[in-house]
């Protein structure tokens, strides 16, 4: 293939125009910010309306500049512009941290900007009360950003390219499908946004009707329905009291619920619901998970039961969500108990929420799968089909589930090893990939609950960065983009 042919095959254009647009999005929300620090700091920094007109006038040239093209979005373009989109919105995001001299390396920007967006929250700020209240600001609306961006990721993009959790394990299958929300993608986004919008209310009328004043409110509700996990406190959650921190329980636990339950039950579908194999088995991981660690804290220490059930409640629910909020220190739990924490680190939430991690819907099928070849093996000649929800799962899906298991398994190895060559010992190295991969932002380690990213290596730094965002696009759209298969007709 000649060059000239290799860019008509991909229409680089309608990229370019797509990408613009996302940058004016950007822009827009960047100027929304710049009214927060003129109330608190006065007019004296400009660096977030210098960045928010950088960020506009680079998406206008994009916009206007590719407009004769045409508007045919192939499999190809979708996987280019899914993952540029959150490089180049990160590359921008970085700008009003860098250009206001709070976060003098730019690599230290960018992997705070990445961890925003790709709503991981592991963060390299060592003082976070004295960091300027618009940079806080925008900080945790790069996590609710994100979060409106894995919304379309599930509905738009990845069912049109055939490896999203949603599509594979809802649109594919026998049961609830989005067709039965609404046939229009864009009507089914935007019906899904505005329950987005609606908990994302709800959540910091809650919040400030206790404790929380309204900046503080606004931005743990921010990051709670992105599961992120930016606080605007050093000690995170554990600055609030039990009624805070139950509303916060609350609210993450719906962030990591599929939202097409949350559709189904606004509109008095309820059995629906609770029909959900997915939702029934998330719910029942942080039921046995809680009772397990709230009983071996109270065998360990004759402590408040209420405190230990609401310090175990919350950790399961802030790390198998992969918000990553944290009210204690779950390394000075026994092993026993903080290993359960360290293994719902693989988990993850609901296919279809804001959650990262592998979904709960895909432990479950492998579980399934396994039990099923367990019973095969004995019973050679039965057809024992994998069933979810009732239906039969057909062999592709199992497939791709097996295939997205290990190679979620070979990248936190190759995530391990690298931090392992850059001089981080082996159970930070462990903390920090998983951590990231799965967009959960503490870890064990020196990276654990009370623990910030800012002593690593500017190497290290960029390695986890990428693992952010392989972790939060399901690892194979990123991944297309290095197959030579990808780049032929």
């Amino acid at each position: 293939m000649t060059m000239k042919s290799f860019f008509r095959e991909i229409n680089f254009t309608l990229i370019a125009r797509i990408i613009g647009f996302l940058l004016i999005i950007e822009a827009v929300f960047m100027l929304s910010v710049v009214p927060v620090g003129w109330y608190y700091h006065g007019y004296q920094s400009y660096a977030m309306l210098i960045a928010a007109v950088t960020t506009l006038v680079s998406g206008l040239l994009m916009f206007l500049f590719n407009r004769k093209t045409t508007n045919i979005l192939g499999k190809r373009e979708g996987y280019i512009i899914v993952t540029l989109s959150w490089i180049i919105t990160s590359f921008y995001g970085a700008l009003p941290f860098y250009l206001a001299g709070d976060i003098p390396s730019f690599t230290d920007a960018f992997f705070e900007t990445m961890s925003g967006f790709t709503t991981t929250g592991s963060s390299i700020l060592t003082d976070i009360e004295s960091f300027p209240k618009d940079l806080l600001f925008w900080r945790s609306l790069t996590h609710w950003l994100g979060g409106m961006g894995i919304i379309v990721l599930s509905v738009a993009i990845l069912p049109m390219l055939g490896i999203g959790g949603m599509q594979l394990f809802m649109a594919e299958m026998p049961g609830i499908t989005y067709d039965k929300l609404h046939p229009r993608i864009t009507s089914t986004a935007k019906r899904l946004w505005g329950i987005y919008v609606l908990l994302t209310l709800l959540q910091f009328l809650f919040l400030w009707a206790g404790e929380m004043d309204w900046f503080d409110a606004i931005n743990h509700s921010f990051a709670t329905m992105a599961t992120g996990g930016f606080s605007t406190r050093n000690s995170s959650v554990a600055a609030f009291g039990s009624y805070s921190q139950y509303v916060m329980i609350v609210f993450m636990i719906l962030a990591g619920t599929n939202f097409t339950l949350h559709y189904f039950a606004l509109h008095g579908r309820l059995k629906q619901v609770f029909k959900d194999e997915e939702y029934r088995g998330y719910l029942l991981l942080i039921f046995l998970s809680t009772i397990i660690i709230t009983i071996g804290l109270i065998l360990a220490d004759n402590g408040s039961w209420e405190l230990h059930f609401r310090e175990a409640l919350f950790t399961v629910v802030s790390i198998l969500t992969t918000t990553g909020f944290v009210t204690v220190n779950y390394l000075n739990w026994p092993v026993f108990l903080y290993m359960i924490i360290f293994l719902l680190m693989f988990v993850g939430g609901s296919a279809g929420s804001t959650g990262g991690g592998m979904k709960v819907v895909r432990q479950m099928l492998l579980i399934k799968n396994s039990w099923m070849e367990l019973k095969r093996s004995i019973h050679l000649n039965a057809v024992l089909p994998v069933k979810f929800n009732n239906k039969s799962v057909p062999q592709d899906i199992i497939y791709k589930v097996m295939a997205f298991f290990l190679m979620y398994i070979l990248i936190f190895a190759f995530g391990v090893l690298a931090l392992s060559a850059l001089g981080l010992n082996f159970e930070t190295s462990v903390g920090a990939s998983i951590a990231s991969l799965g967009n959960i932002g503490p870890g064990i380690g020196l990276v654990g609950p009370i623990d910030n990213y800012a002593f690593m290596p500017d190497a290290a730094k960029w390695v986890l960065s990428a693992m952010m965002m392989l972790g939060r696009l399901e690892l194979f759209t990123v991944l297309m983009l290095f197959s030579p298969h990808f780049w032929r007709k």
